[in-house]
């Protein structure tokens, strides 16, 4: 299969399709949830920069790929950032400029078997590096890495349990590029085949040697979704609608409740006649409520969003406060400079302050909580901490109510089953609007998500499990193991350019003219 050359002569022409084709992997993740297609979703991308006429051309056309990459797994933010959603993708995209290079000096022309072999290691490195940078909360965090659209199927979650969403983003891009190999390099597919067989063959082995969760217990847990609430005195009107929703949890005998992100708008401590009404529903459904305040603190300066325990007799002292806040959403980078941000969408007025360290709650009932406010769960470090720290259940407090028409929501819900599978732990996702979901140890769902359009409190049977998965005990070795591949490939790249000079002949001077030789030949 041959990238018509002639057709993608026009630069503008090509631009377009490099932008078009960095965006399919977006099908991959919900709401379409074409959980298949990430398995071949790069392809047109690799054989577009493999047709490149030059690095340099390579290197626009993964730019341009990465900028569609990051507007199309972003779209939903263009309501709230505007213009600004454009400036970040291309800022982002531009991290995707040397793998274009990659792509193009692994795979153009006719290469070679050894480099095929080179190009299912190195390209999927290199892309790691790619989403490991972007990951850092100030570049916007781990939204739509490649690996996290594999949520629902049990062999890959399998795998994240071995090596995180890390190792299933390695292993599609790997695929991704044998398959590109097949369809266009005839003299390669042998090594391409073969790598395949590799990808099989490590999947099937996680499958059977991985160790699995000990299931031992189950514990109810009982989500509290109030819906949107819009106008005047919304956060009143709020608390109140929670307030019934988990009155109407008496009797179902819940091991806790759970509200979800900004469900009090007040500070607690300021406000003891709320807090003593979260106390008395605690009395009537016979289990701690896990709140979430966002309000300016009484005992320090700023705004803080926060998960606070809320038993029986009031404030149990259990706090956690966010600690990785959403860039323009919840404060704005460098605000000094990008300020303006403010005038063009609905970006923070006023920054939130962060935590400094996380907390794992002692909710009754002998359950230990790990808490994470809304974008945390994107970060499979902060899971993997709380599993460390002795967490038994993973609670997640969101809200996407600014978000509810898009494909947020269901991206969002479906992060919580890569993070049980990751640490062996089950994970409750509780939003304010939808979607709610609870998952189990290995990332099976448990129940029914709770739509957008839903307004319920709904109690789940969560089945616990302890042990040890490997990703918890190894921590991001793919990523490691990637930083390895890309330092042996510089090295081996070096040593091959230093020995060609070595070797090359040396050019020689003209010889000396003697006195019988004419520099000019004459005729008669």
């Amino acid at each position: 299969m041959r990238v018509p050359g002639n057709w993608l002569a026009d630069r503008g022409r090509r631009a377009v399709v490099a932008v078009l084709t960095g965006a399919l992997p977006v099908f991959a993740f919900p709401a379409p949830s074409w959980w298949w297609f990430a398995w071949v979703c790069l392809v047109p991308w690799v054989l577009l920069i493999r047709s490149a006429p030059s690095g340099r051309q390579a290197a626009y056309d993964g730019w341009l790929g990465g900028f569609g990459y990051m507007v199309a797994v972003h779209h939903w933010l263009i309501p709230s950032l505007n213009v600004f959603t454009f400036v970040i993708a291309a800022l982002l995209g531009a991290l995707w400029a040397p793998w274009g290079r990659l792509v193009r000096h692994f795979l153009a022309g006719a290469p070679t078997g050894p480099r095929v072999g080179a190009a299912l290691l190195v390209l999927p490195s290199g892309w790691l590096m790619v989403e490991l940078v972007r990951s850092w909360q100030g570049l916007g965090g781990p939204w739509g890495l490649l690996g996290s659209s594999q949520w629902q199927v049990q062999p890959a979650l399998r795998l994240a349990s071995v090596g995180g969403v890390w190792l299933l983003s390695f292993l599609l891009v790997g695929v991704n590029v044998a398959v590109a190999v097949v369809v266009s390099v005839r003299s390669a597919r042998l090594p391409a085949l073969a790598g395949l067989l590799a990808a099989v063959a490590a999947t099937s082995a996680a499958w059977v040697w991985a160790p699995r969760p000990d299931t031992d217990g189950r514990v109810r847990i009982a989500v509290v979704q109030p819906g949107v609430v819009d106008g005047a005195d919304s956060a009143a009107r709020r608390f109140a609608l929670e307030e019934r929703l988990t009155r109407e949890l008496a009797g179902q005998h819940p091991d806790l409740v759970v509200w979800g992100e900004s469900s009090v708008g007040f500070d607690l401590a300021h406000r003891p006649d709320l807090a003593q009404r979260v106390a008395a529903l605690s009395r009537a459904v016979g289990a701690d409520v896990l709140v979430n305040v966002d309000a300016r603190r009484s005992d320090r300066p700023g705004i803080y969003k926060s998960s606070v325990l809320v038993g029986p007799d009031g404030l149990t002292g259990d706090r956690y406060d966010k600690m990785r806040l959403v860039p323009f959403g919840e404060y704005i980078p460098a605000r000094s400079v990008l300020g303006w941000a403010t005038s063009v969408g609905r970006a923070a007025g006023e920054d939130r302050r962060r935590g400094t360290e996380q907390v794992v709650m002692n909710a009754g009932h002998g359950l230990r909580v790990g808490p994470l406010i809304c974008f945390e769960t994107a970060f499979p470090d902060m899971s993997r901490h709380l599993a460390e720290d002795g967490a038994d259940i993973l609670v997640a407090q969101s809200s996407t109510s600014s978000f509810q028409r898009s494909w947020a929501p269901e991206q969002h819900a479906s992060l919580a089953a890569l993070r049980a599978a990751e640490t062996g732990r089950p994970a409750v996702h509780a939003t304010l609007t939808g979607v709610s979901a609870v998952y189990g140890p290995s990332g099976e769902r448990v129940g029914s998500w709770l739509g957008t359009r839903e307004r319920a409190s709904t109690v789940y049977e969560v089945p616990l499990a302890h042990g040890v998965t490997p990703y918890v005990r190894f921590g991001d070795w793919p990523v490691y193991g990637a930083l390895l591949i890309l330092a042996g490939m510089c090295a081996a790249e070096g040593f091959a350019a230093f020995r060609a000079r070595r070797v090359a002949p040396v050019p020689r001077s003209p010889r000396a003219r003697t006195a019988h030789e004419s520099p000019v030949r004459h005729g008669h």
